[in-house]
């Protein structure tokens, strides 16, 4: 198969670095990009020129398109985005402060945005691309605690699936891929918490934080085969959940919904007025 080249925003560690070194030591070659690229040194000590390590703060959206347009040149092409960037906010809403809002979404969303408009153009030029967006099971169905993130999560669901629609007929594909909990540092030195602590959600947070047991987190690394099978499909996904503990949770949760919905279809369709 021809080697590709790979795209990777947040590559400095968890998920992004795990794919980066896999794509590298298969034959592709990977622009990754960080907001430290020193945690990347390892990889170019292995990999030399296959690797181009970018600095890079997805907040920024200069940087972006200039960090797609050094990567273009580097390569001559880049035939996948994995748009990994991002971080978790832990907090009610009630606790979370505009700022902390704010940051959360020109990261998880705004950076993905303008990483996703930079690219389109040279795929679009090339004739196709495949464009993986790193949305979460949270994207899907939200829960307690994590609110702003969920939000974040859903914003990108929302959008590319109107990307999909929009790149097409460019040869362009879009898949949203939807993980479960893993082992990362997702939850420990990447995360932020919400400054302002308001102790009538602490049984909720107790809650929410005991529901998670060893055996419902994913094992990072053997993500890896279902990201190559993702990038290598002649016809991706758009979906794709990353762990067991994902789609059962849907099933649930969309099973109450349509429940609910059609235990008030006839308000519904009264509304319609016609």
């Amino acid at each position: 198969m021809k080697s590709k080249v790979i795209l990777i925003t947040g590559a400095s560690r968890g998920l992004g670095k795990i794919w980066a070194e896999a794509f590298l030591k298969r034959g592709d070659k990977v622009i990754a990009t960080a907001r430290n690229i020193d945690s990347l040194k390892d990889l170019v000590t292995t990999y030399g020129e296959a690797i181009l390590p970018i600095q890079l703060n997805v907040n920024d959206r200069e940087q972006c398109f200039a960090a797609v347009k050094q990567g273009n040149e580097y390569f001559g092409s880049i035939d996948v985005l994995i748009n990994n960037a991002g971080y978790g906010l832990f907090g009610a809403i009630e606790e979370t402060s505009e700022q902390e809002a704010r940051d959360q979404f020109n990261t998880n969303v705004f950076g993905l945005l303008w990483m996703t408009q930079a690219v389109i153009p040279y795929m679009r030029e090339q004739g196709q691309g495949h464009i993986l967006q790193i949305s979460s099971l949270l994207g899907v169905v939200a829960g307690s605690v994590l609110g702003i993130y969920n939000a974040s999560k859903w914003a990108i669901e929302g959008l590319s699936e109107s990307l999909a629609v929009e790149v097409k007929a460019f040869g362009i594909k879009v898949s949203i891929v939807e993980p479960n909990a893993f082992g990362t540092d997702w939850s420990g030195d990447s995360a932020v918490r919400t400054k302002s602590v308001v102790a009538h959600y602490d049984e909720i947070k107790d809650s929410f934080y005991s529901y998670f047991k060893p055996e419902m987190i994913g094992i990072p690394e053997a993500t890896v085969p279902a990201i190559l099978k993702l990038v290598d499909s002649e016809e991706p996904p758009l979906r794709l959940f990353l762990g067991k503990m994902a789609l059962p949770r849907v099933q649930q949760v969309y099973t109450e919904r349509l429940a609910v919905w059609d235990s008030w279809k006839e308000v519904s369709a009264a509304a319609h007025g016609h």
